[in-house]
Formats: C-alpha cells, sequence, structure tokens
C-alpha cells in the first residue's frame, strides 16, 4: 500500500481509492468529483493494447482509477487549467507518468493524427441555460455545458474513435432522449446500457452506456443499486468502490 502523504496545499483534500492504491488530490472549494465518476471508471473495459482518450478529466480520477486495468495509454483531456494542473500533479503522486498524459486544451481542437481504441467522458449534466450557475466557475463548467454540450462529445467521439472501438458514457437518466439523439447523430450505436438507481423502486439517477460503430444488439444490463433499505452501500457498489477486476473484452 501506498504511503498516504499530506495535501501540497492548505485548500486541497487527498482522497484514498481502492484500499490506499490511487491517491486524489480535489480543491475544497472547487469542483470535487461525485459517485458517477467511480461508477464509469467501473464500467469501462480495456484490454492491454488499448490507447485511450478521456473527454474531460477534471482532476484525473476516472483515469487513475483505471489504472488498475490494461491498457496501453491515456490521453486525458482538461479545459480548465486549474483542473489541467491538478490532474498532472495526481498522476505524479501516483506515479502514472508514463501510463497517464494530461493535456490542457479545449476538446474541440484537439486533433492527434490518429485514432483510439477507447474513448470516454462523464460529461457535463445539466442542458445550456437551464439550471443555476455556481460561484465556483470551476463547478459551473464541469456540471454544465458551458464550453461544450452532449451533441460535441459524441461528434469528438466520432471523430477520434475507431471503427472497432468502444466508448464508454455515464450520463443523467433525465437526459436520456438526448443522449441517444446525439449518438445517432454522431453515426454511433448503443451496445449496452446500464441504468443506475439511489435505491429500489426509485426511479434512475444516471444511466452507463457501451457505444460504438459496430452492429451489434443493444443489452440491457443488470440495473445497479447504490444503497439498499438501510441506507448503506449494497455489495456491489462496495466491490466497486474496493476496485474489483474486471476480465477484459475479448480480442
Amino acid at each position: 500500500m501506498k504511503p498516504i502523504r499530506p495535501p501540497k496545499h492548505e485548500d486541497e483534500t487527498l482522497d484514498a481509492f481502492f484500499h490506499g492504491r490511487i491517491l486524489i488530490l480535489q480543491k475544497k472549494g472547487g469542483y470535487r468529483f461525485s459517485v458517477d465518476a467511480v461508477l464509469l471508471a467501473d464500467f469501462i473495459q480495456t484490454k492491454s493494447t488499448d490507447r485511450c482518450l478521456e473527454l474531460g478529466t477534471g482532476c484525473g480520477i476516472i483515469s487513475l482509477l483505471l489504472s488498475i486495468k490494461p491498457f496501453s495509454h491515456i490521453k486525458a483531456l482538461e479545459i480548465q487549467e486549474t483542473l489541467a494542473d491538478l490532474a498532472v500533479r495526481n498522476v505524479r503522486l501516483n506515479k502514472l507518468e508514463s501510463r497517464i498524459c494530461i493535456i490542457q486544451t479545449d476538446l474541440r481542437h484537439f486533433h492527434p493524427g490518429h485514432k483510439f481504441d477507447v474513448i470516454f467522458s462523464n460529461p457535463p449534466y445539466v442542458k445550456a441555460r437551464t439550471g443555476h450557475l455556481s460561484a465556483s466557475p470551476e463547478k459551473s463548467i464541469a456540471k454544465h455545458e458551458l464550453k461544450c454540450d452532449i451533441l460535441g462529445i459524441m461528434q469528438k467521439t466520432e471523430e477520434l474513435l475507431k471503427k472497432k472501438g468502444r466508448a464508454y458514457f455515464i450520463f443523467t437518466a433525465k437526459r436520456e432522449q438526448e443522449f441517444e439523439q446525439a449518438v445517432k447523430k454522431s453515426r454511433m450505436k448503443i451496445k449496452a446500457k446500464r441504468f443506475v438507481y439511489p435505491h429500489k423502486g426509485g426511479q434512475p439517477n444516471f444511466f452507463l452506456t457501451e457505444c460504438g460503430f459496430l452492429n451489434a444488439e443493444k443489452k440491457v444490463l443488470k440495473p445497479l443499486v447504490l444503497f439498499d433499505a438501510r441506507k448503506n452501500y449494497t455489495p456491489e457498489v462496495q466491490e466497486i468502490f474496493a476496485g474489483r477486476s474486471h476480465a477484459a473484452p475479448s480480442e
């Protein structure tokens, strides 16, 4: 287990994941990731040869959590300088510089000259010109479609995903129809979908999806329930938080 080091700055917290295998610095007053990032990292399937791309990495949480899985390399894009700098520090903190590269850029202007086996994103959920913006611009950009909307995310995915590639997303269930329309406009198909419920009998908060270009029958996976009747995390969610392992997809 890696030793937990104190935060370098007074305005930061240091959190440990997967029994201390992954350490994450976050700003106390800025944007802080939530459970959806951890769920997406668990949902993504990778192979040892995969070249991956993250669209909007924030502090780097999803790419860092993915480091327990096999892949060749991840390029992680972040438009906000403060978050990109934090993501770079988190990569260094976890000694993952050889596997993860943070790039500060607007994803709409990213043209690497090659395509990727896997693309993933936890995009902003709040539709442009709706909802209340935070006093923190960092939070507002991360949560609201101020810099790029869901269609823009899908169009960039269409541009940079290999024909046989896989794309993974988590999105708010309230905008499921808009998400599906954006996937269709980008000539992709939903290959698998899994709804995330706070508890049994309620309405889903999110859904996880795997998308791609190849024809395949859409699989609706067993729902993921976060809390049991006693408001404790369910056994599966506890496994996710512990960093469970998955079999890699077939070649």
